[in-house]
């Protein structure tokens, strides 16, 4: 049947169901499109012949649509949805949002915060002993002990505060066709202990002595050094090759992690994204104005997983994992042609992207059979001599998706690494994107300029963007376009200070960049980012870390980034003035801003300089005519 899985106990008699095998619980609106983790795990649950229903956005104040399907013969799956419903409700200045794009019509306050908690100790009450699993990004991020940015504190494992029976981590077909299967041969939850990918708790005199074991909760909250201690171990752990059993004591609970679950390769991938997707929202939706989320990837396809950048503020590396696998060419296309079929369709592809859109192949051949390497970055500070960089088989599917009638344009809209594009001695692929799959403006992200603070970021530094940006209009120049590049850029993150942000404001200027929007640094669960955020320390070698933690603080470093923006003014005044740098404002060409009017007089140009004519780091002597 080619369909939407049902929604309600309605929808499930028109299929003949009198009972499902799962209720799969989430926290977005139902939207049945291989971007969203509901409909990939549900359709692979469905092609399984297991029964789904989808229970979405559930109103959590009563009990009535937790019931609805009554008890499922397997049990209830679990997530917040495509993100963490604290993400989904919170600015990085823990500002209520006004919309959520994962909602019909944008609104707001469809999900509770903290939703797979909330979800499954509603579930629990009502239903004792159904198994429930949890997952999805939420829960994936938040199976060890994690720093929580909203209660400022360190929180348990979501394993324990959810009491759920077991913790589906990273992609989950894998581990959830084997945990179906497996209780659908009446194995009871609790013995499902050994499934790659999962978390369990037992009692901690149970505790299988296997593996390493992390610091605890209660020494996570004591010390932060401990913490940090317990996220490196966390982190260097994902992989699946050489990667361990990790176990953590939550009060009287062991929370176990098993290995991960090895990714799915190309002929699993091609099966996976083959599966009847609706491709849109439930028309339920329709009339409220249908789910925002769906705009931006309707006409777009994945086509690999992983990413070796590991970016420290960047979940993926934790979830997702650094191992790179891709669809195969043919399966691409496939879904392309697809798309042209649909009724929406005008013509453009939107991506053919991923993580990373620009990765194919893992990033060297040593990590096939010993994994990637512990504590190590692939391009960060620098590319790894091991490198093998490569565009020939991405730039192969560009160009026949693009020939394919019907499709007058591919994009690439999901993020390149420069860094990785500038290490392929070929540079076909560069002149070919540059021509063929920019809508005007490339996407990059150096994220900022200053070496240190780069370093704390785990990306390159600010010379592959120099180099990148020089080539990019080169290229540009040369076929008679007017295309731009848009930076992406992160403020405050852990490093950064406030000398760090007026270098980042003086290099946007000599480079005549004007940031439309700038991120400040938002601190989620399970990145190395959010450690230092949390500890001021470095995990990887525990030296401390400034770090902006005041919304003050990060207001002043925010608006050097846009110091050309009037409203911004006094911000910048009050940062210059407090680094002392007075050579930046005034009227020359070189400084940021001009004088308040009130000491307008004073910085007139050459005011701020010292006896040998060079800028000075020391206020101008207040005017005693004023």
């Amino acid at each position: 049947m080619t369909d939407f899985l049902p929604i309600n106990k309605t929808e499930c008699q028109k299929r003949g169901w009198d009972e499902v095998d799962f209720v799969y619980v989430t926290g977005d609106a139902y939207v049945d499109h291989p971007s969203f983790g509901v409909s990939i795990i549900s359709r692979v649950l469905e092609a399984k012949g297991f029964k789904v229903a989808i229970l979405s956005q559930p109103n959590w104040h009563n009990n009535n649509d937790f019931m609805q399907f009554g008890k499922p013969r397997l049990g209830f799956l679990v997530t917040s949805g495509n993100i963490d419903s604290m993400v989904a409700h919170y600015t990085a200045a823990k500002k209520i949002r006004r919309d959520d794009a994962y909602t019909a019509g944008g609104k707001a306050g469809k999900r509770p915060d903290r939703a797979v908690i909330v979800y499954s100790n509603i579930i629990r009450n009502l239903y004792p002993d159904s198994p429930i699993i949890i997952g999805g990004l939420e829960a994936s991020l938040r199976r060890f002990a994690h720093y929580d940015y909203w209660d400022d504190t360190i929180r348990t494992s979501i394993l324990i505060d959810s009491k759920a029976d077991l913790l589906s981590y990273g992609m989950g077909e894998n581990s959830i066709i084997e945990i179906a299967e497996r209780l659908d041969n009446g194995e009871p939850v609790a013995a499902l202990t050994d499934i790659k990918g999962t978390c369990y708790a037992v009692d901690v005199q149970d505790t299988p002595y296997i593996g390493v074991e992390v610091p605890s909760l209660e020494n996570c909250i004591n010390s932060k050094k401990e913490y940090a201690k317990s996220v490196r171990v966390e982190q260097d752990e994902q992989d699946h090759i050489r990667g361990r059993v990790v176990r953590q004591r939550c009060g009287s609970k062991m929370v176990i992690q098993n290995v991960p679950m090895p990714p799915l390769e190309t002929e699993e991938l091609d099966w996976v994204y083959s599966l009847p997707y609706m491709r849109t929202y439930h028309p339920s939706y329709e009339p409220l104005g249908g789910v925002p989320g769906i705009e931006e990837v309707e006409f777009s396809i994945t086509h690999n997983r992983g990413c070796f950048g590991a970016c420290n503020f960047c979940s993926i590396q934790f979830h997702q994992g650094r191992y790179i696998t891709s669809r195969s060419k043919e399966s691409v296309v496939e879904e392309a042609k697809k798309l042209t079929t649909l009724n929406k369709f005008k013509g453009y592809i939107h991506d053919i992207g991923g993580p990373t859109a620009n990765f194919r192949k893992p990033s060297c051949t040593f990590q096939l059979e010993h994994g990637l390497c512990k504590g190590k970055k692939c391009l960060a500070p620098k590319p790894c001599p091991n490198l093998i960089s490569n565009h020939s088989e991405y730039l192969d599917i560009l160009r026949e998706v693009r020939n394919l009638p019907k499709v007058k344009k591919v994009f690439i809209r999901s993020g390149i690494r420069y860094d990785y594009l500038l290490e392929d001695k070929d540079d076909t692929f560069f002149k070919e994107l540059v021509e063929n799959h920019v809508s005007g403006q490339l996407k990059v992200a150096p994220e900022h300029c200053s070496a240190s603070v780069l370093d704390k970021m785990g990306k390159p530094h600010i010379e592959a963007y120099i180099e990148f940006s020089k080539r990019y209009f080169r290229y540009t120049g040369q076929i008679h376009k007017e295309q731009y590049l848009v930076p992406y850029l992160m403020s405050s993150h852990p490093g950064s200070t406030l000398d760090d942000a007026i270098e980042l404001a003086c290099f946007l200027k000599k480079n005549h960049i004007r940031p439309e929007q700038v991120q400040d640094f938002y601190p989620t669960p399970g990145t190395i980012s959010t450690c230092m955020f949390y500890t001021e320390l470095d995990p990887y070698t525990m030296e401390k870390v400034y770090v902006a933690k005041t919304p003050h603080d990060k207001a002043l470093q925010r608006a050097l980034l846009q110091y050309y923006d009037p409203k911004n003014k006094q911000l910048c005044e009050e940062a210059l003035k407090k680094a002392h740098r007075y050579d930046l404002i005034g009227n020359s060409k070189d400084c940021l801003i001009q004088p308040s009017a009130y000491n307008r007089n004073n910085f007139k140009q050459g005011n701020n300089r010292n006896k040998y004519g060079k800028p000075s780091n020391r206020a101008p002597k207040r005017n005693k005519k004023r």
